[in-house]
């Protein structure tokens, strides 16, 4: 269950970065922040941004074209 959902369906870079750094920001310790979006390159980033940031990756899952990325705070 995430405590906050950021949906970037249908937005490209960098607008999924963007907002996922914002949630963060936003989010508790602890806190679970779910990202969906569509956009390949996204996808590949939001992990590296997670990993640099020092927060946990917990999965990231991808069907018909739709990425969904959760990280704990």
């Amino acid at each position: 269950m995430a405590n906050i959902k950021v949906d970037c369906v249908g937005e490209t870079c960098p607008v999924p970065l963007v907002e996922t750094r914002k949630a963060l920001r936003k989010a508790e310790e602890g806190d679970i922040v779910e990202v969906i979006g569509t956009h390949p390159a996204s996808k590949k980033e939001i992990p590296m941004a997670v990993k640099s940031l020092g927060l946990e990756l917990i999965d990231t899952q991808e069907e018909g074209g739709v990425w969904r990325i959760r990280i704990r705070r």
